[in-house]
């Protein structure tokens, strides 16, 4: 990790590359909608023992829901499609019965890209966008019309608890071929210790993709060349 030596040692910690801040939304809208969609006030089910879901926002218990799978898909909906605030982080806690919205300031987000049926949204056509500025009907694209657009996501440490990241976009060619029967790897010949590990042959249910994997790193520890040729403490010097 990408930590300084001596006093701060772990308290300080570098931010990775593409990786922001929340700035904050108002919860107003995010309340409303919840109210509109079969939210149920505490008072009338304080002491009923159906299977409810405890929804909080910010942390404040605002309710219960009954079907919560429905709810988390439908907020998550509206956020690809920027009807509510792109930073706004929606966790499912199946085990504990509890579904968390945030919407406040200071929480680290990073982008990765939407994966849907095993398949990238982003296509071609968004590379060629990208690199025009601008879509073929002349409307200005870039990285917010990415965000805004469904493409990219950004996910809180919260939110990329309840998610399957693949490393790369083979990884969803491979789980495409496996649902279709295929065996990819079965040419694969010798083992060859250099050959990056695959994902578990029964990853069928990718939610997302990472822009690229050395994401992970902050600035300093991605301009160190082969960092998996040194001795790991030598990597923390030279980040710190």
């Amino acid at each position: 990790a990408e930590t300084p030596e001596g006093q701060a040692c772990g308290l300080v910690k570098n931010l990775a590359l593409m990786a922001c801040i929340s700035v904050g939304s108002f919860s107003g809208p995010v309340i409303e909608f919840l109210e509109e969609w079969g939210l149920e006030s505490l008072e009338e089910n304080a002491h009923s023992s159906t299977t409810f879901t405890k929804v909080f926002v910010n942390g404040v218990w605002i309710g219960v829901h009954r079907d919560a799978a429905n709810l988390v898909k439908t907020l998550k909906r509206l956020r690809r499609r920027d009807d509510i605030s792109t930073e706004v982080s929606v966790v499912r806690d199946i085990r504990e019965r509890e579904m968390r919205v945030y919407t406040d300031a200071g929480r680290v987000c990073r982008p990765l890209f939407i994966v849907e049926d095993q398949q990238l949204i982003l296509q071609k056509k968004h590379i060629r966008w990208l690199n025009n500025g601008l879509d073929d009907e002349g409307h200005e694209f870039k990285w917010e019309q990415l965000v805004k657009g469904g493409i990219i996501e950004l996910l809180d440490a919260e939110e990329e608890e309840t998610v399957m990241i693949s490393m790369t976009p083979e990884d969803l060619e491979t789980s495409r071929l496996q649902q279709k029967g295929i065996d990819p790897h079965v040419n694969d010949g010798d083992f060859d210790p250099a050959a990056r590990l695959k994902a578990g042959t029964h990853a069928h249910t990718w939610t997302h993709c990472e822009i690229h994997p050395s994401m992970i790193l902050g600035v300093c520890a991605s301009i160190i060349p082969f960092p998996d040729h040194n001795q790991s403490p030598r990597n923390t010097y030279q980040s710190a």
